[in-house]
């Protein structure tokens, strides 16, 4: 093995998966949807930050789909970003 070998960074790939997938996800590590008050942000949240109100899944979801936006996922790690064409 060469010195730099173990110094590589893993590249995590996120593959876009479904709201059911994302809830389940969510569900196991405690989270929730949330809005950022007074904007039309939303991710995921354990309830505890004052800046974030939790909503429904289906405000969630229409939110997401409103705004062009899809929950990407790797290795348990979800992000909501723009939709890949």
């Amino acid at each position: 093995m060469r010195p730099d070998e173990d110094r590589r960074e893993k590249i995590l790939v996120m593959e876009q998966v479904s709201l059911d997938k994302a809830k389940d996800i969510a569900k196991k590590k405690g989270l929730k949807p949330g809005r950022v008050k007074g904007t039309n942000g939303v991710q995921f949240t354990k309830g505890s930050n004052a800046r974030l109100e939790i909503i429904s899944w289906e405000d969630f979801e229409k939110t997401i789909s409103k705004r062009g936006l899809a929950v990407y996922e790797s290795g348990g790690w979800m992000k909501i970003m723009k939709k890949s064409k």
